[in-house]
């Protein structure tokens, strides 16, 4: 189970920063991502950290303005975002990859079978 907070209002050039609490699987040994979905749009890839945390991966429209993070002590996986800019407006998922998927180091949706029930992040100009 995947359990996403710290979704808000916050204007353009703020920051937030999203929480994802996992249970029920050892998703300490799982590349783990985000992706987001804005209304009318598919689900896109956000960004995705290797198990130990050495490796991620980034959506080019987000580089250099989030990061994502993860504790495995305490089965959570963070994104940082800073510098929001109105088009990250969007409900944020929280996904786990499907066990065959585990190592990949950029996730699609088609390889997530865990996915959190999403907060959204609303960014005002």
């Amino acid at each position: 189970q995947l359990v996403e907070s710290g979704g808000g209002l916050v204007q353009a050039g703020g920051s937030l920063r999203l929480s994802c609490a996992a249970s029920g699987r050892s998703f300490g040994s799982y590349t783990m991502g985000w992706f987001r979905q804005a209304p009318g749009h598919d689900r896109d890839f956000v960004a995705s950290i290797s198990w130990s945390g050495a490796n991620a991966f980034y959506a080019d429209s987000v580089k250099d303005r989030f990061t994502i993070s993860r504790d495995n002590a305490k089965n959570t996986v963070y994104l940082q975002m800073n510098s929001l800019k109105p088009e990250d407006t969007a409900l944020y998922y929280c996904a786990a990859p499907a066990s065959r998927y585990r190592s990949l180091s950029r996730l699609m949706p088609s390889d997530v079978d865990s996915w959190g029930q999403g907060t959204l992040v609303t960014v005002s100009s």
